[in-house]
C-alpha cells in the first residue's frame, strides 16, 4: 500500500512538471492594433439638400480599414456629430468588412441633420468619424475627424408610432381602402405600443382594421372566434349588431378585440377649432371638419402647423376647450393642458369631441 501511494504521488509530481513546461513554452496571442480607420473621402465638401429629390444618392464616405496583428472580426460605425469634440453623437451607418464605404441619399442626410440639430435653411458643418471595434465592441478605435457644409431643408417630424385604421361598411370610411380616402380613421394609439382603442359610432355592419392606407397586406379581421382576430387575407369580418355607439379595443400581439356598447353623447357642437402658437398665436382659429358619418368626429386634413401647442375649443370660445401634454395623441380634458408640437410640418388631425381623444399624423 505505501508502494503504491508513493507511485501515485510520483507520477502527480511528474504531470504537474510537464504542465508547468507545456504552459512555459505555448505562445501566448495579444491582439495588438496597428492602424486605426482613417476617413479616406467624403463624396464632395459642399451639399444644399434639395426636397424636390428624396431619393438621389449625396454622400458617399469611405475610409481606410484599420488592421491588426492577427486576423480579427472587425465593424464600424459611422458617426456624425454637429461640433468636432463629438461630445453628442448619432450614429448614420454601420458596415462589417470588407466594406469600407457607406452611401446615403438627401432624406437620409436631411433627417440625420435634423438629429444632430442643424437648422433648416442655413448652412453649416456636420462633422464625420469613423469608430472600428473588434468582437463585441473591443479594442475602439476611432478615425480623425472631416466635416463638410451642410444646407438641410425642413425634416419631417420623428414619428416613431404605428398607425391602425377602422376600414368596412360598419365605418365612416367604408370598404375603400385608398390612400386619398380621408374617411378612414385612425384608432387611439395608447401608453402601449400593442393596444388601441376607438370609440364612436358603428353602423351595424361589418369591418376589420388595415395598418396601411391602400394596402391590404396588413390586417386585422375576425378569428377562428368572436374576440379573436386574424391577420390572413381570409380574415373574416368583425360584426357589429346594431348601429350605435361603440367602444372597440385591439391588442395587436395577443390577436384579441372587444366591442362594448357605450352611451351615446348626447352634447353637440356647432364648431370645434384649434387654436395657439400652432396658427401664430392665440387669438387664431383653424376650424376642423365634422364627419357626416359621426357628428362628434373632427377632421382636418394636410394642415400645415407651426411649431408651439395648442388646444382644441368648442364655437370659437374658451367656455369648452380640451388640452393634454401629450404630442400626437391623447386624451384631452375639460381646461388641460396645452398640447405641445415640437416641428413644424404639415399635419393630419383627428379629434372626438366625446372622449377627448386626439391624434395628430405628419403627412408623408
Amino acid at each position: 500500500m505505501i508502494q503504491k501511494a508513493l507511485q501515485n504521488k510520483f507520477f502527480l509530481i511528474i504531470s504537474l512538471i510537464l504542465v508547468i513546461i507545456s504552459c512555459e513554452d505555448r505562445e501566448i496571442i495579444t491582439i495588438d492594433s496597428q492602424t486605426a480607420p482613417v476617413v479616406m473621402d467624403l463624396s464632395t465638401q459642399s451639399l444644399i439638400l434639395d426636397s424636390n429629390f428624396p431619393d438621389n444618392q449625396v454622400l458617399t464616405i469611405s475610409w481606410k480599414p484599420a488592421s491588426f496583428n492577427v486576423p480579427v472580426q472587425m465593424s464600424y460605425q459611422l458617426e456624425i456629430s454637429a461640433d468636432q469634440t463629438f461630445k453628442t453623437f448619432f450614429i448614420l451607418g454601420i458596415a462589417t468588412p470588407p466594406q469600407n464605404y457607406l452611401s446615403f441619399n438627401t432624406v437620409q442626410i436631411n433627417e440625420a441633420a435634423k438629429k444632430i440639430g442643424l437648422v433648416p435653411y442655413q448652412a453649416q458643418k456636420m462633422y464625420f468619424r469613423v469608430t472600428s471595434t473588434t468582437g463585441l465592441n473591443n479594442l475602439p478605435q476611432q478615425s480623425n475627424v472631416s466635416s463638410l457644409t451642410l444646407t438641410p431643408y425642413l425634416a419631417s417630424p420623428t414619428y416613431n408610432y404605428t398607425d391602425l385604421y377602422l376600414i368596412g361598411a360598419a365605418t365612416a370610411g367604408g370598404w375603400d381602402n385608398s390612400v386619398s380616402n380621408m374617411n378612414l380613421l385612425p384608432l387611439l394609439k395608447t401608453s402601449k405600443t400593442n393596444i388601441y382603442t376607438f370609440t364612436g359610432f358603428f353602423k351595424a355592419d361589418g369591418f376589420k382594421v388595415i395598418k396601411q392606407k391602400g394596402s391590404w397586406d396588413a390586417q386585422f379581421g375576425l378569428g377562428a372566434t368572436p374576440g379573436t382576430l386574424d391577420t390572413g387575407g381570409g380574415s373574416g369580418n368583425i360584426t357589429v349588431p346594431s348601429d350605435g355607439y361603440y367602444k372597440f379595443t385591439i391588442d395587436t400581439t395577443a390577436l384579441t378585440y372587444t366591442l362594448e356598447p357605450v352611451a351615446g353623447p348626447t352634447k353637440t357642437y356647432d364648431k370645434i377649432s384649434i387654436i395657439g402658437t400652432v396658427n401664430g398665436n392665440f387669438d387664431t382659429d383653424t376650424e376642423l371638419t365634422k364627419s357626416t358619418f359621426d357628428s362628434h368626429l373632427w377632421t382636418l386634413y394636410n394642415v400645415k402647423l407651426n411649431s408651439g401647442e395648442f388646444k382644441f375649443r368648442a364655437n370659437k370660445s374658451w367656455d369648452v376647450n380640451w388640452g393634454n401634454n401629450n404630442e400626437y395623441f391623447g386624451v384631452a380634458t375639460q381646461g388641460g393642458d396645452n398640447i405641445p408640437l415640437k416641428s413644424e410640418w404639415n399635419y393630419n388631425v383627428y379629434f372626438n369631441d366625446a372622449t377627448g381623444n386626439y391624434t395628430l399624423i405628419p403627412v408623408k
